[in-house]
């Protein structure tokens, strides 16, 4: 198993580290093109919220994130340092009543662009699953 980590500081403008980061790992982990898209979106819209949500943007708590290769599997595991959350009350995006929300959609994204979605430690952390072939 081959694992690759970064952690940073709250700031939404450190998303362009995070890409640079997944972009490496596109190349040593030989991702095709098309998982590669469904990655970077769902790992960034993942840190988002563990930026903002989960760390509330204070710069002196940070995020960590560890891809992991695995025989078939890219398991990418986004971790912050705040309270955790609810993840079973979650509003639901496409219902009537949230549709003109402005935010509700990232988790939303990972679960249809990732092949799941898993929130451990009181959802302070969310594992990516991704099937390679």
């Amino acid at each position: 198993m081959k694992s690759i980590k970064i952690s940073i500081p709250s700031l939404i403008e450190n998303i362009q580290i995070i890409e640079s980061f997944v972009d490496n790992a596109k190349e040593d982990f030989e991702i095709n093109d098309d998982l590669y898209g469904n990655i970077m979106i769902s790992v960034t819209e993942c840190i988002s919220n563990a930026i903002v949500h989960g760390n509330q943007s204070d710069s002196s708590k940070l995020v960590h994130l560890e891809l992991q290769l695995e025989p078939g599997l890219l398991r990418c595991s986004i971790e912050d340092e705040g309270n955790g959350f609810d993840f079973n009350q979650l509003p639901d995006p496409t219902d009537p009543e949230n549709i003109e929300k402005v935010g509700g959609r990232g988790i939303f994204l990972m679960k249809h662009l990732s092949d799941e979605v898993k929130f451990e430690e009181g959802g302070k952390k969310t594992v990516l699953s991704f099937y390679l072939e």
